[in-house]
């Protein structure tokens, strides 16, 4: 069966992910070596060929980056689930706009290497690119990022990188092959390159608030859009349509988006693994189909060995404040750190300011260009970066939350870890039948 064709990338979300930054700025700052060695990329050519899998938003998004990251990257091959997907993100990717340079839009190069279908992430990987950026729905990330290493490729691979704990190992197994073979995995977790919030981190580790006693990390939002139902669309097409509110899919938000904030408490702890943690969520605006089956409302509690207790708070619902700042509390101060305007002020408890933390929030839309630009530095360095392990331990991290959230148990590390909870059908047909959507209920549903 073909797949479906209906919706296309539009504009507006293109701009929204590729960063409010333009080609020009992000080309510059970045010297390219001419000579390097073949072990540095495929076949020691000047040229990186590149290849996308998963053309929404966020791919389209991770495509304009890397192009403007590197005068030498062609985008070689495309693929995605959808037709349209694919169809309208290689228009805007392949037409000069205020997004895209007509020198980086010359550097799309597809081609007849345009493939679609559940297969197509293979067609990609195996058509000859060098690097290829994961972006595709969040639970098929350690399928595609599995075998886009054992077939020698380099990878960014978007956030999360799994939806399960299942995937999770996977994905760590992954990672540890990847250094074996000297490839590049980098994991988008974004505000990691954002050099504004890079520096206030260096300052918490630096010890300018002294020792860390607490971490809130917050990720206060409104809901995501939604997609009303199609007559032509099977269950599989309207759920996939809709996958930001199916935890199978997406993780669940605290895992799909709140993960940035999730990261962010790991960061200030020294990127250390808590020891257990509690979670409350539930549905308090959510309704109809589209909604699926995830929670418009998290708030955990992380327990380290130490003693230290670390808090997350998310929320998806309209006409709410929103908050996406991250509090840390230390023996001589506390900090707020807010990525977003650059400014992270440090002060003492009696008001004396400990670091100024005047960043500036142009490095916010920066950031997305500076991570593909330290990746494709690396690749060309011989020396590729590899944070995957970190980054499933923070994705990890949110999952665990999500578990204790449906299931109102403490659930510790390594429950986690070990978890034989699969979400993920093991197979996919547009006309398959899948499980009835049922919303946890905490002290009801089970901890697996």
């Amino acid at each position: 069966m073909n797949a479906p064709s209906n919706q296309s990338v539009s504009r507006r979300e293109f701009v929204k992910t590729a960063g409010a930054v333009t080609t020009a700025a992000a080309l510059g700052g970045l010297v390219v070596p001419r000579a390097v060695s073949a072990a540095a990329y495929a076949g020691g050519a000047d040229t990186i060929k590149v290849g996308l899998v998963g053309c929404g938003g966020r791919g389209t998004g991770a495509a304009v980056q890397a192009l403007a990251a590197d005068p030498g990257v062609v985008l070689w091959a495309m693929g995605d689930v959808f037709k349209d997907r694919l169809d309208s993100a290689h228009a805007l990717l392949s037409t000069p706009s205020d997004d895209m340079s007509k020198e980086a839009a010359d550097r799309v190069k597809v081609e007849d290497r345009r493939f679609v279908g559940f297969d197509s992430y293979k067609q990609v990987i195996d058509s000859g690119v060098d690097v290829v950026l994961l972006c595709s729905y969040p639970c098929f990330r350690p399928r595609d990022l599995k075998y886009a290493i054992e077939k020698g490729k380099h990878v960014f691979a978007e956030k999360p990188v799994a939806v399960d704990a299942p995937g999770i190992r996977s994905v760590l197994d992954t990672a540890r092959a990847a250094k074996t073979a000297n490839l590049a995995i980098l994991v988008g977790f974004c505000w990691r390159f954002n050099a504004s919030m890079r520096e206030a981190f260096k300052h918490v580790h630096d010890g300018t608030l002294g020792e860390v006693t607490s971490v809130h990390t917050t990720y206060h939002s409104g809901t995501l859009s939604k997609r009303p139902r199609q007559a032509n669309w099977s269950e599989l097409e309207f759920q996939m349509r809709n996958w930001w509110h199916f935890c199978w899919l997406s993780g669940d938000h605290i895992v799909e988006q709140a993960v940035h904030s999730v990261d962010r408490l790991a960061w200030a702890m020294g990127d250390r693994m808590p020891r257990s943690v509690q979670c409350l969520g539930g549905r308090a605006a959510r309704s109809g189909e589209e909604h699926g089956d995830v929670f418009d409302h998290f708030s955990a509690i992380y327990d380290y060995d130490n003693g230290v207790r670390c808090f997350h708070s998310c929320r998806q619902i309209d006409k709410c404040p929103s908050d996406n700042r991250d509090y840390v509390f230390g023996t001589k101060g506390n900090g707020v750190i807010d990525g977003w305007s650059g400014q992270s002020p440090m002060k003492s408890r009696d008001g004396k300011v400990l670091w100024e933390g005047k960043g500036t929030s142009a490095d916010v839309g920066k950031m997305y260009f500076d991570e593909h630009k330290e990746l494709f530095a690396s690749i060309r360095a011989g020396t590729p970066i590899n944070d995957c392990e970190r980054g499933a331990n923070s994705v990890m991290m949110a999952i665990m939350a999500r578990m204790a959230a449906y299931t109102g148990q403490t659930v510790s590390w390594e429950q986690a870890l070990n978890s034989k909870l699969s979400l993920v059908p093991e197979t996919l047909s547009w006309d398959m039948t899948l499980p009835a959507v049922k919303v946890p209920v905490p002290g009801v549903t089970p901890l697996v």
